[in-house]
Parts: C-alpha cells; sequence; structure tokens
C-alpha cells in the first residue's frame, strides 16, 4: 500500500514512516522542517532511513496548496496519515494566527488533495487536550470537547469536525486519533519526557505545576504508532478514537522515575499550573480495543527507561 505521511520528520512521523517501512509499504513522506525546534533534531530522526527504495520525501510546507496536490497527483497514496501540525498548548498561547494557518488551513488543503486523488482512508492526528477541563472521567470520545483551552487543541478540534463534512459530502473515510502524552527517544526538547530527563542531568531547575499533583496519561511511541497504523488499514467511516494508556500517572511520580534512571535529584520549582492545563488526562480505550485491536504493551517506567538509554546514547556523547 502507498500511504502519505505529514509531519514525517517528527518524533511520531518518523517513528511511524521508519515502521511502515518495514513492513513493506511505500511511504510519501511530508516535513518542511520549520524551526518549531531545531531542524537538525529532525533530520536525525529521518536520517537512518531516508534513502530506502519504497520511501519518497518531500521538504514541503503543507500551508502550499498547490505543491501538496502535486505530490497527491504524482503519488495518489491510498491512505494518508496526516501528523504535520504545530504542536504543543503553551506555546499555541498568542500564535492563534499560525495555528489557525498550519493546523486548520494546512488540513484542508491535505483533505481536499486527498479528495481530488481518491485516497481511500484518511487518519488525523488530533490531541487529548480537546477535553479541556471536562468532568468527565475516563476522558471517553462522546464527550462534546466545545471547550478547548488554548489555540493548538481548538485547532486539532476544528481538523475533527472538518473531517466529517469531508465524510459526509465526499464519503471519505476519516479517524481522527486522539493521541495522550506520547512520548519516545526522538520526543521534542520541549516536552515533559526529554526536558525533566536533560535537566535533571544539567542540575537546572524545573518547573512542576500544582506540586506534580496533576496527572497525565503518558503513552508510549509504539503503542501510538500501532494505533495508527491499525487505523490506516481499516475504512470506518467516521470516527473518533482516544489512542492513550489508560493509567494517568501522578506527575510528582513520574519527576522521581527520572530521578531514580538518573541517579540524580530535581531541582524543582512548584508554581500554579496555567489555565491552559487540566488537573489531568485519563484515556477510555474502549473503543480503541473494539475497532483497531488496540492493546498498548508499555509501561512509563519501561518507557522511560528507553528514553534514558537513548538520552545517554545520543545526547550525552555530543
Amino acid at each position: 500500500m502507498t500511504i502519505l505521511v505529514t509531519g514525517a520528520a517528527g518524533f511520531i512521523g518518523s517513528t511511524l514512516t521508519e515502521t511502515l517501512l518495514k513492513h513493506g509499504d511505500k511511504v510519501v513522506a511530508i516535513d518542511n522542517f520549520n524551526d518549531y525546534y531545531d531542524p537538525a533534531r529532525k533530520r536525525a530522526n529521518v536520517a537512518p532511513f531516508q534513502n530506502h527504495a519504497n520511501l519518497q520525501f518531500y521538504e514541503q510546507d503543507i500551508c502550499d496548496a498547490d505543491a501538496v496536490r502535486q505530490i497527491f497527483d504524482k503519488h495518489k497514496p491510498q491512505a494518508v496519515a496526516h501528523l504535520g501540525a504545530y504542536g504543543g498548548v503553551r506555546y499555541s498561547i498568542g500564535r492563534a494566527g499560525l495555528y489557525t494557518e498550519v493546523n486548520i488551513v494546512g488540513t484542508v488543503n491535505v483533505l481536499e488533495a486527498a479528495r481530488q486523488t481518491g485516497t481511500e482512508i484518511f487518519v488525523f492526528a488530533s490531541t487529548s487536550s480537546v477535553y479541556g477541563h471536562t468532568t468527565q472521567l475516563p476522558f471517553i470520545e462522546t464527550d462534546p470537547c466545545n471547550l478547548p483551552l488554548a489555540p493548538y487543541p481548538a485547532s486539532k478540534k476544528a481538523g475533527e469536525v472538518i473531517g466529517y463534512t469531508y465524510h459526509n459530502l465526499h464519503q471519505m473515510n476519516f479517524t481522527a486519533l486522539r493521541f495522550f502524552s506520547v512520548y519516545c527517544p526522538r520526543g521534542r526538547p520541549d516536552m515533559m519526557p526529554f526536558m525533566v530527563t536533560d535537566r535533571i542531568v544539567k542540575g537546572e531547575e524545573i518547573k512542576l505545576f500544582d506540586a506534580g499533583q496533576m496527572k497525565r496519561d503518558w503513552t508510549y511511541i509504539n503503542d501510538i504508532v500501532g494505533g495508527i497504523i491499525a487505523a490506516l488499514e481499516r475504512p470506518l467511516g467516521y470516527q473518533i478514537i482516544n489512542l492513550g494508556r489508560g493509567e494517568p500517572v501522578l506527575m510528582a511520580d513520574f519527576v522521581e522515575i527520572i530521578e531514580d534512571l538518573v541517579g540524580q535529584k530535581a531541582a524543582l520549582t512548584t508554581p500554579p499550573a496555567p489555565a491552559s492545563e487540566p488537573k489531568i488526562t485519563f484515556a477510555n480505550i474502549d473503543k480503541a480495543r473494539k475497532l483497531l485491536a488496540y492493546n498498548p504493551q508499555t509501561s512509563v517506567v519501561d518507557g522511560l527507561s528507553k528514553l534514558w538509554v537513548w538520552y545517554r546514547q545520543k545526547v550525552m556523547v555530543k
């Protein structure tokens, strides 16, 4: 199968692309290597497979509708994994225009190209952040999610809604996967797993909101990628599906696990959480189990141990 992956140099996109190539799929990859974080990290992500015979890699911006359409016209992918986006809840505050342009207009560009070239399955990377301050625990897909706390989740909610119009009008199979706190060795430097590890090693201060009493449903990359691939293989009409582990972890415990791995204590400050941060994320994954045969395997202790091995090999040696 020919699968098009946007955001293919990011930590999720690169892991997905590499896995698809190992499975024998043909992959058309798009990424613009923007400077949201160091582009060199993204290039390092794709270096192991960039010359693979079944890969066509385009350094292109999804905001360029004509360029996106030309790539679709040339390759006519059967399925799309649309991961390309600006991420980050706190970074999105004050940047609503940027997030609208990339995450909403860019998504429409990819959807329209997919529609015009007959793509059969469209998988959209959404986020647990769309749930905001919901009182429904665990988070379940039937929650209306109409009160996002920042431009990032608002833009992802918009993508889910736009996806329904393409299903309704053009019979496109559109699956929105709501990712819960994804982490892995290639993780972004602004995300908690890498940031906490790096700052403990360097003896730098870490902000731990609400004294670590918030909870997050940390989900290891291999489990997320398995869910994405399952969605790419299944024409499900229109679906919204949580991909998490279903086991929220207290942030104080999360930091303690990393402290034990590194063998050093963290230098913590404990300010109140900003208004953009929910107290807990907690995935109900019953729907994923039913529709995708999803069964997360990696505990947070095992996942952070793998992150620490990678950090020592790839970061500390520099």
